[in-house]
């Protein structure tokens, strides 16, 4: 069932959106060569918490048996990882690398929910244009993301955006709805046909969100339980914004307006 939030509900999540939109403002400030995935964690959990946030993602269980609950405040994936990278001191970011950076603040009993691929240091055209492209894929979506339209219109402009540039989308993964939950009902491919699926509303909250990778759509999950790795080792990258679909243009909630 997908929920319409209420005026009161949207607000809510307005601000827990923001506190996701703050941190990833702190981030972009901080990526350098040098730097570990632990400290960016550190960053993250501190402005989370400073703000009246919950890092939504730390603790977050992984539903199979044997995995061990998510040990860290955000997702940092390197290079050929593709989602769910764990933050270690051990990984120490180097220049030319690219990481995706995905993370949830819980505040006030909503989600907010955003993901962007940083470049550490100078990176390849390769990389940048990969990087490009898969947030741009986003905006492609959300061109559909108004009333009349529906979910099938979203995955369908984000997929065919993908493939013509050459890139493959991830289809194990997707985006969802959002709320009080940090996945909820509708989930949201980024591929597949026009015309299928919910029809949008006002008052839906999305978290819509390419994974767009270099080389093929395949992919392999390490032993870990979590971090989700290409298959052929080409690098991937992630964008991802929190939704609001209003009665004209959706609404992002999780970038501040200056």
């Amino acid at each position: 069932m997908v929920e319409i939030k209420s005026k009161r509900e949207i607000e809510l999540m307005r601000e827990a959106c923001r506190v996701t939109a703050l941190v990833h403002e702190e981030i972009a400030k901080i990526i350098r060569p040098g730097i570990t995935t632990l400290e960016l964690d550190r960053v993250a959990e501190k402005v989370i918490r400073e703000n009246g946030g919950i890092p939504a993602e730390k603790g977050y269980p992984s539903g199979e048996k044997g995995v061990m609950d998510f040990p860290a405040s955000i997702c940092a994936s390197v290079n050929d990882e593709v989602i769910h990278g764990i933050p270690s001191s051990r990984v120490v970011l180097k220049d030319g690398d690219i990481v995706s950076v995905d993370l949830v603040a819980y505040k006030n009993g909503y989600n907010g929910d955003a993901a962007r691929t940083y470049a550490v240091g100078k990176i390849s055209s390769k990389a940048q244009n990969l990087i490009n492209v898969t947030k741009q894929a986003f905006y492609e979506g959300i061109k559909f993301a108004k009333p009349g339209y529906r979910i099938g219109d979203i995955s369908h402009a984000i997929g065919e955006f993908v493939q013509k540039k050459g890139y493959s989308v991830v289809k194990e993964f997707q985006g969802h709805g959002i709320g009080r939950s940090m996945h909820e009902d509708p989930g949201i491919p980024n591929y597949g046909k026009a015309g299928r699926g919910i029809r949008l509303e006002p008052g839906m909250t999305l978290a819509v969100e390419p994974m767009v990778m270099a080389g093929k759509p395949d992919i392999l999950q390490l032993e870990d339980g979590w971090t989700i790795i290409t298959e052929d080792g080409e690098l991937s990258a992630h964008y991802e914004n929190t939704i609001l679909i209003t009665e004209n243009e959706p609404e992002i909630l999780t970038i501040i307006r200056k």
